[in-house]
C-alpha cells in the first residue's frame, strides 16, 4: 500500500508541500485534551488580531481553489473551514482523539490535515485528477460522483476518500472507533510551507506517538520522491 500525488499534480502545482505519517493502535480511548487546548489556543491567538482569511496558509488554498475553477468562498480546505468555525463558536467539536488531536493541529497551523482509516482504502491512495466516474460516499451515506478534472484522493477500486482536494473528505474512511491503522496527510502551498509542514509533521506523529503509545512512520513527500510506501 501506498500514498502518492500523481505526476501532472506536481507539475501543475509545484508550490506543493505534503507530509504523510502512518500507525496503527490507533484506539477511541485516548486522552488528547491537554495537547488539543494548547493547540486550539495557539489558533485562537492567531485569530486575535484578524480571520483566518488574512493568513498565509489559507491565502494560498484560496489562490489554489481559484485556480481549480473553485469559488474559494464556496469551498473552503479543511483548515480554513476548522478556524471559521472556530472563530465563530469559540471552539471545535470533539469527534474522536485522533480527529479532535489533528483538527487542534491543523487550526493551529493554518495547514489542512486529512485522517483515512486504512482498512477502508483498497490498495493505495493518490491524489489525481478525476475521470468523473469515481464513487464518492458522502457521510449521509449516499453516493456522488466528483467533477471528471476535479482533485480527488482515489483509491484502486476508483473510490474517491476526497472531493475538491482538500475540501471534504469521504465518509467511507473517516476515522470511527474501530479504527487501528491511519494515514495522516497534510498539504500547503504557501511560501514557508516547506518549514512549517515539516514542522508540522513531526509535532503531530510525537503527539500521536505520546498519546497512543505507539510507533509513527512519516516523511515529506516532493515531486522527486512523491510515493510514501506505508507499512503499517
Amino acid at each position: 500500500m501506498y500514498f502518492q500525488h500523481a505526476e501532472d499534480v506536481w507539475s501543475e502545482y509545484p508550490e506543493l508541500v505534503a507530509a504523510a505519517i502512518t500507525t496503527s493502535g490507533i484506539t477511541p480511548t485516548a486522552d488528547v485534551d491537554a495537547r488539543v487546548a494548547q493547540f486550539v489556543g495557539a489558533a485562537k491567538a492567531r485569530l486575535a488580531d484578524g480571520t483566518e482569511s488574512d493568513l498565509p496558509e489559507i491565502k494560498a488554498w484560496r489562490q489554489t481553489f481559484t485556480k481549480m475553477g473553485l469559488k474559494p468562498t464556496q469551498y473552503r480546505c479543511a483548515s480554513e473551514a476548522l478556524l471559521r468555525r472556530l472563530r465563530k463558536e469559540g471552539d471545535l467539536p470533539r469527534i474522536h482523539p485522533l480527529i479532535d488531536l489533528c483538527n487542534a493541529v491543523s487550526v493551529a497551523y493554518a495547514i489542512p490535515v486529512g485522517v483515512f482509516d486504512l482498512d477502508e482504502v483498497a490498495g493505495f491512495l493518490e491524489v489525481r485528477h478525476a475521470a468523473g466516474d469515481e464513487d464518492y460516499l458522502t457521510f449521509a451515506g449516499t453516493s456522488e460522483n466528483p467533477e471528471p478534472r476535479e482533485l480527488i484522493f482515489a483509491d484502486a477500486e476508483g473510490r474517491a476518500h476526497a472531493r475538491r482536494w482538500t475540501n471534504r473528505q469521504s465518509g467511507r474512511s473517516a476515522v470511527r472507533e474501530s479504527t487501528s491503522r491511519v494515514l495522516i496527510v497534510s498539504e500547503a502551498m504557501h511560501a514557508s510551507a516547506a518549514e512549517d509542514v515539516a514542522s508540522l509533521m513531526k509535532t503531530l506523529a510525537d503527539a500521536v506517538a505520546e498519546a497512543w503509545q505507539v510507533n509513527t512512520d512519516s516523511t515529506i513527500l516532493t515531486s522527486v520522491e512523491r510515493r510514501f510506501t506505508i507499512s503499517a
